[in-house]
C-alpha cells in the first residue's frame, strides 16, 4: 500500500479542517466568467491610470501554481485552460472568513476568485480579489522541479501531473489538435466525406502486422482490433463513394520504440480516378499547407536538422535509392542468391518473421530487396522524399507497375529518416487480388505472422468493380512529431502504453 509522504498527510488535515469549519473542499456553484485570456485580451494595454479608472467585475477560476506570502497579503498565479495571471489577497479587502480559508490553501488547489483588475507597483496586471472560494482541494503537491525530472516515464505515466506544470507539453498537444482539424478542414474543402469502420474486425486486413485478439461472447466468435481501415474504405469506394477518409486508431501487436506504440492514430483517405503520383501532389500542399499555418515556415527544425518542406519535394524508386546509396549491382534485383550474398555483404541481419519455419531463404526476394533499402538508404532522406515503386511481394494491396510488373505503383513519403506515409495505386483486379492473398495464406501457413489473411468478401466486392482509385495512409503520430519538434512517439501520445512498473 502507498505511504502518503509528510506534505499529503498535511494537506488531509486541512481538508478535514475544512469540513470542520463547514466549508465544502469540493463545491459546485461558483460560475466562472472570463478566462486568464479574457482580461487579458480585454485590459492587457491599459495603463495603471486607466485601470484605478475602471470598476469592471470579473470572475475567473484557476489552479494555484505559485503563491507569495506576505502575512496580511499575498499574491498567488492562478493557471486556467488559456494561460496565467497573478491574484492579490488581501485580508481588509476580503474580510476575515475568506482569509482563513486561504491558510487552508495550497499550491495545486483549484480557486474561484471575483475582483477587479488593476497594475503593481512592478506593473503587472494582476486581479484585486474581493471573493476567494476553493472549488477542489488538491491532497498531492505539484513536483516543486517538474523539468528536472531524470525519470522521463513518470511524466508519460503521470501525464495530467505534466500537463499541469509544463506549458510545453500542454501546447504540443494543442498543437496535435490544430493538425487534425487543419487536414479534416483541407479534406473536406476538396469534397472528401469522413466515415467511421469497425475497429474489431473478424479478418484483420489493410496491412502486414500481428494483430490483437480478442473474443466476443454474444457472438461466439474471435474478432481483432484494426490494423489498418483500408479494406473497408475501400469497399466504400466500391459502393459510390469516391473521396472518402477515416482519422483513425489502429492496433498492431508489435515492439515498442521511439517511433512505434501498439496503438496509434492514421489518417487514411482514397480518391478514385485518381494514381498514386496525383496523391503526391496532394500530400505535398496538405502538408505544406498544415506545416505553414502550425509552424509559420515551411523551414522546420528537427532534432537539429533543418527541414524544407517547400514543395515540390524529391522523388525516386527503390531501386535507384540502392544504387544511389549503395555498392549494389543491378543483378540484385533481378537474382534473389544475389541479393542475399550482398544482404550478408552488409552484414544485414534481416529480420526472420516470428515462428517463420523457412529461415531467412525462405524470405521473398521483394522482402530482402526492402531490408536492404531500408539499411543503406531509408536514412539518407532527411528532406521529404517520395521513395516509389516498391517490390511487388511486399505490397499484396497495391497495383503492379505496367512497364514493370515486379514493382507496384506505390509510394512512401520519407522525412528525416523514418516513414510519414504510404500510398498507393490501388489493385483493382479481383482475380489478382485473389492471387496475392493465396500467396500471403501461403507465407502466413510458413510462420509469417504478420502475413495476410484471405478475406473472400472483399474479393466479393471487388467483384462488383472498384473504379481505378489511390489510396494513402498518413502516420498522425509521426506528422505531429515532426511539426512539433518531438524525439518520441510519447512525447506527442497522451497516455502511451507502457510496460507495467514492479
Amino acid at each position: 500500500m502507498e505511504q502518503r509522504s509528510e506534505e499529503e498527510l498535511n494537506r488531509i488535515k486541512k481538508l478535514e479542517g475544512l469540513k470542520g469549519i463547514g466549508i465544502n473542499p469540493f463545491p459546485n456553484d461558483f460560475k466562472v466568467k472570463d478566462t486568464t485570456a479574457d482580461i487579458i485580451n480585454k485590459f492587457g494595454s491599459l495603463t495603471k491610470e486607466e485601470l484605478d479608472a475602471k470598476n469592471d467585475a470579473i470572475t475567473v477560476a484557476g489552479r494555484i501554481i505559485a503563491i507569495r506570502d506576505f502575512g496580511k497579503a499575498s499574491f498567488i498565479h492562478i493557471q486556467d485552460r488559456l494561460g496565467k495571471i497573478q491574484t492579490y489577497i488581501k485580508k481588509d479587502i476580503i474580510g476575515d472568513e475568506a482569509y482563513n480559508l486561504y491558510k487552508h490553501i495550497d499550491i495545486g488547489d483549484i480557486v474561484g476568485i471575483s475582483g477587479k483588475v488593476f497594475r503593481t507597483k512592478t506593473n503587472e496586471l494582476t486581479i484585486e480579489a474581493k471573493e476567494l472560494r476553493l472549488l477542489t482541494k488538491s491532497l498531492r503537491p505539484l513536483p516543486e522541479k517538474w523539468h528536472g525530472l531524470t525519470d522521463v516515464e513518470t511524466r508519460y505515466r503521470q501525464r495530467y501531473v505534466d500537463l499541469i506544470v509544463n506549458q510545453e507539453v500542454r501546447d504540443v498537444f494543442l498543437k496535435r489538435v490544430k493538425i487534425i482539424q487543419l487536414i479534416r478542414q483541407f479534406l473536406n474543402k476538396i469534397d472528401f466525406i469522413e466515415v467511421e469502420t469497425p475497429m474489431m474486425q473478424s479478418i484483420p486486413g489493410g496491412a502486414a502486422a500481428k494483430p490483437f485478439k480478442t473474443h466476443h461472447n454474444a457472438l461466439g466468435m474471435d474478432l481483432y482490433l484494426r490494423i489498418a481501415p483500408e479494406l473497408y474504405l475501400k469497399r466504400l469506394v466500391i459502393g459510390g463513394f469516391e473521396r472518402v477518409y477515416e482519422i483513425n486508431r489502429n492496433f498492431r501487436n508489435e515492439g515498442i520504440s521511439t517511433q512505434h506504440n501498439p496503438e496509434f492514430t492514421m489518417l487514411e483517405f482514397y480518391l478514385a480516378h485518381a494514381t498514386f503520383e496525383d496523391l503526391m501532389d496532394l500530400t505535398e500542399e496538405m502538408i505544406a499547407s498544415v506545416a505553414r499555418e502550425i509552424c509559420g515556415t515551411l523551414k522546420i527544425e528537427y532534432q537539429g536538422k533543418e527541414i524544407d518542406l517547400t514543395p515540390p519535394w524529391q522523388r525516386i524508386s527503390v531501386k535507384d535509392a540502392i544504387l544511389k546509396y549503395s555498392s549494389a549491382s543491378e543483378d540484385i534485383f533481378n537474382d534473389k542468391n544475389k541479393a542475399i550474398r550482398f544482404a550478408k555483404e552488409l552484414n544485414l541481419k534481416m529480420p526472420v518473421p516470428a515462428g517463420f519455419k523457412q529461415g531467412l531463404e525462405g524470405l521473398s526476394h521483394g522482402n530482402i530487396i526492402l531490408e536492404i533499402f531500408e539499411h543503406v538508404a531509408e536514412p539518407k532522406f532527411i528532406q521529404p522524399t517520395f521513395v516509389t515503386h516498391y517490390p511487388l511481394d511486399v505490397s499484396p494491396l497495391s497495383r503492379k507497375t505496367e512497364k514493370d510488373p515486379t514493382t507496384v505503383d506505390r509510394f512512401e513519403l520519407l522525412v528525416a529518416g523514418r516513414e510519414i506515409a504510404n500510398a498507393f495505386s490501388e489493385l483493382n483486379d479481383p482475380i489478382d487480388q485473389k492471387e496475392r492473398f493465396v500467396q500471403q495464406v501461403k507465407e502466413k501457413e510458413a510462420g509469417d505472422e504478420e502475413a495476410h489473411l484471405m478475406d473472400d468478401d472483399f474479393i466479393r466486392a471487388l467483384e462488383y468493380g472498384m473504379p481505378p482509385t489511390a489510396g494513402e495512409g498518413i502516420g498522425i503520430d509521426r506528422l505531429v512529431m515532426l511539426l512539433t519538434n518531438s524525439a518520441s512517439i510519447r512525447d506527442v501520445i497522451l497516455f502511451p502504453q507502457l510496460r507495467e512498473r514492479l
